[in-house]
């Protein structure tokens, strides 16, 4: 077995993760020649102790190719290997923010970005998430954002969408309008029409990768991680899920009619589809489960089309949140 493994590892099983497996395969069978394994044993190899169902696939695969390897070669006849395990689909969960984890990232933005060779300033990765934060827009759009977009006087910005959501218009808090006008201040680039608003030390746009990559620094240096189990750690476009999730919590709060005000969101966020945004209750704190359903009993009941008032309050938000 050892002599056909070595045999094997310079065809196609050439990564250092496939000669571990096949060696750890050898030592689990022994000194046993290749036409004798039996898919028995390959069964016990496979589900040993600590085995997730992704190593488990993988290794699979790595053997199903290699006794296929031997089989075309005419070393062995064909080896009945053990049924694959049914794929589950991986499931996927926004992580939603606390606030106080959103200070912890603002407050790094400093530490994250003091290295000299860092192409973005801290104000401007500072500024960058708190406009995240407080529009829920897509980092593509806060991006593309130039500084004929921003309008102080109306106190609006212009996001362009794309392929996913629509192009709007969104006006902006107090709070937000002022950390942008101290951003603005700040900004030591050229005055042009066409000048990107957050952009890189010498004045040239940000991109989306660099940025994910910096985040990805941030949120370490902010010992910001799930704890739930999933997979997937926290990422910058979960910020957009968190600001839905922090307004429905405030609404549910203050009493709000979420039959009236969930449309208005989806506007605002620029999402067509309204199931979309149903979708953010679920992401609610638990303790307000049994206040949602009393302020909108409504929901799931009708179709939210078929409500005539409700549709003309959309259409009341022409003129404000969608261009």
């Amino acid at each position: 077995m050892k002599s056909t493994f070595s045999e094997g590892k310079n065809g196609d099983f050439r990564s250092l993760g496939g000669q571990r497996v096949l060696r750890s395969f050898c030592n689990h069978l022994g000194n046993l020649s290749l036409d004798c394994v039996s898919a028995s044993g390959i069964q016990t190899f496979l589900d040993g102790p600590r085995t997730s169902r992704a190593t488990w696939r993988s290794k699979y695969a790595l053997l199903k190719h290699f006794f296929e390897f031997w089989h075309l070669q005419g070393a062995l006849p064909e080896i009945q290997l053990p049924p694959p395990r049914a794929s589950h689909p991986r499931t996927f969960t926004p992580y939603i923010y606390t606030r106080a984890e959103i200070r912890s990232l603002l407050k790094a933005t400093s530490q994250c970005q003091s290295f000299g060779l860092c192409e973005m300033d801290s104000a401007t990765f500072h500024c960058l998430l708190l406009t995240l934060y407080g529009t829920g827009a897509l980092v593509g759009e806060i991006l593309k954002l130039r500084d004929r977009d921003v309008s102080f006087k109306r106190r609006r910005i212009n996001l362009s969408g794309n392929r996913i959501v629509g192009s709007r218009e969104l006006p902006i808090c107090s709070d937000l309008l002022e950390e942008l006008k101290k951003f603005a201040s700040l900004k030591c680039h050229n005055k042009r029409e066409d000048q990107h608003f957050f952009s890189t030390k010498c004045g040239r746009p940000l991109t989306g990768s660099r940025v994910r990559d910096r985040f990805v620094h941030l949120r370490r240096l902010a010992a910001v991680e799930r704890r739930d189990g999933m997979y997937y750690q926290p990422r910058m476009h979960d910020l957009r899920s968190t600001f839905a999730v922090h307004r429905i919590t405030s609404w549910i709060k203050e009493g709000a009619d979420l039959n009236r005000m969930l449309p208005a969101l989806a506007a605002y966020m620029g999402i067509s589809n309204l199931v979309t945004t149903e979708k953010y209750l679920d992401l609610t704190p638990e303790h307000y489960r049994k206040q949602l359903r009393k302020l909108s009993p409504q929901r799931g009941k009708s179709r939210w089309r078929d409500d005539p008032a409700l549709m003309k309050f959309l259409s009341g938000l022409s003129g404000l949140a969608v261009n």
